[in-house]
């Protein structure tokens, strides 16, 4: 039996649980599995109708239109799906007219998706408030790695994140040349460089390899300009590291403190959203020979992780060399998230983040209380609930 990722469950869910359910946006990263989930969907209705408009030939919004009626023709509450819709101008505008007349009625319920994050998030303005649903489908995490192919910590941590590449991890070279070009390439050819306005494409590629150099590690922006070999501003890599979290590669964490201008005048500090992005680029198998390395993808794939529980933010902090991994916001809630994949646990770090924040709670996670949280679903509530009833 094929793995079924949660999200598949939640849309399915919406979709016939409700007469007239919202517009459901499913967006994510590329090669994460998002069609095959909303395929699996769609078998399991009555009534579909899937259309890819990157199947089509110069898709117009006259096309979606036409898709509209063919779905609305086989009978209502049929579930019309649209792949690839920012390929189509304004479509949500379009989207939104057909919705709006025939709200009510239930006549044709709609998922859209699409690869190019970027233009999905753009299309979701004024057109659809109030009238969409997102539903995020995120990297594969440890435990979705685990129970699909029945992989390890350490496999994970050398390639997970991307299931459309695990059937190439006894060849590294491959699986690394498939990374570049398949997802990499993919996402910065059609969903940055198509999409956003990069005036050096150069330098943008430059700013991502440098940024995957550093996982889990806190890097000046000065630092990064220094590096590049063309010239740019640390405007310039800010707005870069910006547009990469918008498209799922890279999220640059703040600096947590209760003034907002220590936070935006803070380093960043890299995260890579999947460990396979950064092993795309370094040796895989490094993993197994030095620990410090392993300890700092262990790191990231923890921050990762984090970075998907819901109603949060994430930060780090540090002051002079007293640090906390990672800190999670949730309301008025602090938690400092402390990583230590081996060697001696101390709690300097810890004590002093918690006399700075009063109020804030800690947890030190040693390598066995990690793979615990890997193995949880971060997605919902109870992850987060799991890291409270352990922090002091």
């Amino acid at each position: 039996m094929a793995f079924i990722r949660q999200f598949v469950t939640t849309l399915l869910a919406r979709i016939t649980t409700d007469d007239n359910p919202l517009i459901q946006v499913v967006i994510g990263p590329r090669q994460v599995g998002k069609t095959t989930g909303v395929k699996t969907v769609l078998q399991q209705v009555p009534r579909s109708h899937y259309a890819n408009a990157d199947l089509a030939r110069a898709p117009t919004q006259e096309w979606i239109i036409e898709q509209w009626q063919a779905a609305k023709a086989l009978g209502k509450g049929t579930v019309l799906a649209l792949d690839e819709i920012q390929k189509i101008e304004r479509w949500s505008d379009v989207i939104k007219g057909l919705y709006d007349e025939d709200r009510g009625s239930g006549a044709v319920k709609i998922i859209v998706m699409g690869s190019a994050s970027l233009a999905l998030r753009e299309g979701l303005g004024d057109s659809l408030l109030g009238r969409f649903e997102l539903v995020e489908v995120p990297h594969w995490s440890f435990w979705e790695s685990k129970a699909a192919f029945g992989w390890d910590l350490n496999q994970h941590l050398m390639f997970g994140g991307y299931p459309g590449a695990a059937h190439l991890i006894a060849d590294a070279e491959r699986w690394q040349a498939f990374m570049r070009d398949s997802v990499i390439e993919s996402v910065l050819a059609k969903d940055i460089f198509m999409l956003a306005k990069i005036g050096k494409p150069a330098l943008f590629r430059q700013v991502l390899e440098i940024a995957l150099l550093y996982p889990a590690q806190e890097i000046s922006y000065q630092k990064i300009v220094g590096q590049l070999q063309e010239s740019g501003s640390v405007e310039t890599v800010k707005s870069y590291l910006s547009i990469l979290g918008s498209a799922y590669l890279i999220q640059a964490l703040e600096k947590f403190s209760t003034r907002s201008i220590s936070v935006k005048s803070s380093s960043p500090k890299i995260l890579p959203l999947c460990p396979a992005l950064v092993h795309a680029l370094q040796n895989p198998s490094e993993i197994l020979s030095n620990p410090t390395w392993r300890g700092r993808v262990l790191e990231t794939t923890v921050g990762a992780h984090l970075a998907k529980l819901p109603n949060t933010k994430l930060f780090y902090w540090r002051d002079g060399r007293d640090e906390v991994d990672f800190v999670i916001k949730s309301g008025s809630h602090v938690l400092g998230v402390e990583v230590k994949s081996g060697g001696q646990v101390t709690g300097k770090g810890v004590a002093a983040f918690r006399a700075q924040f009063k109020g804030a709670r800690c947890v030190t996670l040693s390598e066995p209380l990690a793979l615990q949280l890997l193995e949880q679903d971060s997605a919902t509530s109870a992850c987060l609930e799991w890291l409270r009833s352990i922090a002091v």
